[in-house]
């Protein structure tokens, strides 16, 4: 295998897939090879955008067993900001032809996705409203800091009453800024305590420092007609420290190595050696489907996902097939991450903005 994976990732670099991809392999009893081809270098540090989303969950858990957090608690209690929702009538509606919202935002709708807040899907003056207000989720970084870019959203209605739909994206920026209130510290010193230093992940945060800034390759985009367009360059741009503004709704760097520590960590059943990371339990409802069959709609994000898919917290479930019972996720800059019930994880680094090219590679990778 380690022959045949070096040759797929060596023709899709050849092919033009990305400039360069690093894969990690391994597994929970301690098996880990680092594959690379072309221009990304092992211990590159790259834009994971949003497989930010499981480690946020993994925190989100670990409140959860200490007892700081119950997943059924309104975020309204450390959120002011989301009380009194309004909701739209209907999801083409005016955004001022709305109903109050019948029950509170909870923890648990943030990391389903059901929150009300999400991805617009279809053009209308809610997704008008978020282009303008710049909550609009897309592949470049955030325009706003956290505080302004929670009062942005708190400014628009939901789309659907909490709990009562899916929507991709947003509920998971709340939920970085609801961490760091929780803790009534900043986001990134809660991750490096909870996750990231207990598992060694010394190069995953919210910004590259300058001293590192060499490891930070570019990120590209296809144009359409072969050629790789760049979208942020080397070694500088938004992710490299200092940070422009709070971050605590804004997306992680990693490296192949420090993430595949993240993963190890869940296919070990939440444990790094003696230490419970997250509890039996709790890992089971994250990588189990909590996504009621009626609300896997086709509008609700692309088409044919929930065709054999569903959503824990934070990561994406198979449901159907020969895979069923993997779980992990992607990030828009052609990342993604699965980790196989028997124990066995892959993880999957290029630059390349997310598209039939990068969906390839996965499937060959699958």
């Amino acid at each position: 295998m380690t022959t045949e994976l070096q040759e797929i990732l060596d023709r899709h670099v050849a092919n033009g897939t990305a400039p360069g991809i690093v894969v990690a392999d391994g597994d929970a009893a301690g098996r880990l090879e680092i594959f690379s081809s072309g221009d990304l270098q092992p211990d590159a540090i790259v834009r994971i955008q949003s497989m930010t989303k499981p480690v946020l969950a993994v925190a989100t858990l670990r409140l959860v067993q200490d007892g700081r957090l119950d997943l059924d608690a309104p975020v309204q209690q450390w959120m002011p900001e989301l009380a009194d929702r309004r909701v739209l009538r209907t999801p083409q509606s005016a955004l001022d032809d709305v109903v109050p919202a019948e029950a509170p935002i909870t923890v648990r709708h943030l990391l389903t996705n059901t929150s009300g807040y999400g991805m617009t899907t279809a053009p209308g003056p809610l997704q008008d409203a978020m282009v303008r207000n710049r909550t609009q989720a897309g592949q470049d970084p955030v325009e706003l800091g956290a505080q302004d870019w929670l009062d942005a959203l708190a400014d628009l209605p939901l789309m659907f009453q909490p709990g009562a739909g899916w929507r991709y994206h947003h509920s998971f920026g709340i939920l970085g800024i609801l961490l760091g209130r929780i803790a009534d510290r900043p986001l990134p010193d809660l991750l490096a305590d909870e996750i990231f230093d207990p598992l060694g992940m010394t190069d995953t945060g919210h910004t590259v420092p300058r001293q590192n800034a060499h490891r930070l390759p570019a990120a590209y985009r296809h144009d359409g007609a072969g050629a790789l367009v760049e979208m942020e360059p080397a070694g500088d741009g938004f992710y490299v420290a200092p940070a422009p503004f709070d971050l605590n709704h804004a997306e992680l760097v990693s490296t192949a190595s420090d993430y595949a520590a993240f993963a190890r960590m869940l296919a070990s059943g939440g444990r790094v050696g003696d230490r419970v990371i997250v509890q039996p339990a709790l890992l089971e409802q994250m990588r189990t489907d909590r996504v009621p069959a009626h609300l896997k709609t086709p509008d609700s994000f692309f088409p044919g996902f929930w065709d054999s898919m569903g959503w824990g917290y934070g990561v994406a479930v198979q449901t159907a097939g020969p895979h069923q019972g993997r779980y992990g996720w992607s990030g828009g800059l052609g990342t993604d991450l699965y980790i196989d019930l028997d124990g066995s994880f892959r993880v999957i680094l290029t630059q390349v903005e997310m598209g039939p090219e990068a969906m390839a590679l996965f499937a060959e990778l699958a």
